[in-house]
């Protein structure tokens, strides 16, 4: 059954409710909604297309994601995979790498290419090498690896060769420019070292790469990009047969960990700047891939989570074992303060509740925050090993 109002309920005093109160605004027609009568105040008029203020929640709610917003796109980016690295086919003709990245447009034309995936997929495979495997465990090393080993143990012993000068300024000793000359004049004589007899052409394309592992010498800064140009440098010998996926393990535990140990003793020795730093709010002023790879080395670890970067127990027992543990300590030394301030990155990590969710996420952040980065991927060299997409 259909219920009407009663027919008195809508009591209205026009006098009191409209006519007690004089007017505030303009007298026009207006009306009561109920029961049409005449109101002393106006209709509202309908809102504006074009109002003169813009809410602060609306806009928030229905703006597009942007392309600006990094942790956004780190969030979005899909984890990369391992991938078996393509093998050059011989003969083959060599030639010297040059530039090619200058844009945005540049830099999504490399990532749709097989080289960057390749790379990438490279890249992967070095930490899965490590998973769950401490420094000192037994590897495989080939002769190959021992030799590698060796040359860079040398750059080492150039830096106790060459001291720094005694100047005022914080960054930038000029005395790494005699050791970064030094370096460049033998690095054909390094590649030919270990490089077959069939490809000894191929220096003219390795030199480059390599030359540009341990900085620049005009600016004497070093960064990710520099650490890129390295691993695309083992990246080339993969391609190329000289290193085999056997070799995978010892080139982390072996070579990367002696790369390492000659980058920190550049930096504490000649005082180099951190190349396009994000300062506090990155992960770390010079490194990247080290924090890839030591999180591979914990993952499933029985006790160490990553929280346990702030132990420092385990920092002093266990960081010659992981180099996740061995970039903490290395920050602890060269930065003073709380940890949380001077790396607040590192320390929203230590939140995340397991390795391997911290593994995953570094090589996103590593596609996004590096190999997708105009002021880094600019200086990247592409030859005919790594090939720039046509």
């Amino acid at each position: 059954m259909k219920m009407e109002p009663p027919p008195d309920s809508h009591r209205h005093d026009h006098r009191s409710c409209h006519e007690e109160q004089p007017s505030k605004f303009p007298s026009h027609p207006s009306v009561c909604a109920k029961c049409g009568g005449p109101t002393a105040f106006p209709t509202p008029l309908p809102p504006s297309e074009t109002p003169s203020y813009i809410p602060i929640r609306i806009p928030a709610v229905n703006l597009p994601p942007s392309p600006t917003n990094t942790k956004e796109a780190i969030i979005c980016t899909p984890v990369p995979h391992a991938e078996k690295v393509d093998l050059l086919s011989l003969p083959h003709q060599f030639a010297t790498p040059c530039k090619r990245i200058n844009s945005r447009d540049d830099i999504s034309l490399f990532h749709s290419s097989p080289s960057c995936r390749n790379y990438l997929g490279f890249a992967v495979s070095l930490s899965e090498s490590t998973k769950s495997r401490k420094l000192s465990d037994p590897y495989h090393v080939s002769p190959t690896v021992e030799i590698i080993v060796s040359i860079i143990q040398k750059l080492v012993d150039y830096v106790d060769e060459i001291p720094p000068l005694q100047q005022s300024a914080r960054y930038g000793n000029i005395s790494y420019r005699t050791w970064h000359e030094r370096m460049s004049g033998e690095a054909e004589a390094f590649m030919l070292m270990f490089l077959p007899s069939e490809l000894r052409d191929a220096a003219v394309e390795l030199v480059p790469y390599f030359t540009d592992s341990f900085g620049n010498a005009s600016r004497i800064d070093y960064g990710t990009g520099h650490e890129t140009n390295f691993a695309a440098w083992l990246y080339c010998l993969a391609r190329m047969g000289v290193v085999r996926e056997e070799d995978y393990p010892a080139l982390v535990s072996r070579v990367f960990v002696k790369y390492m140990e000659l980058m920190r003793k550049l930096q504490l020795t000649y005082s180099l700047e951190p190349a396009g730093s994000h300062g506090v709010w990155g992960l770390d002023d010079y490194h990247f891939l080290p924090y890839i790879f030591g999180s591979s080395q914990l993952i499933d670890h029985k006790y160490m989570k990553p929280k346990s970067i702030h132990n420092e127990d385990i920092l002093e027992n266990f960081s010659n074992e992981y180099m996740y543990l061995s970039c903490i300590v290395f920050i602890k030394k060269v930065k003073k303060g709380l940890f949380a301030e001077h790396s607040p990155m590192l320390d929203d990590i230590s939140g995340v509740p397991n390795w391997k969710k911290v593994n995953s996420g570094l090589l996103k952040m590593y596609k996004v925050e590096v190999l997708e980065k105009v002021p880094i991927m600019q200086h990247f060299l592409f030859g005919s090993i790594i090939k720039w997409p046509e």
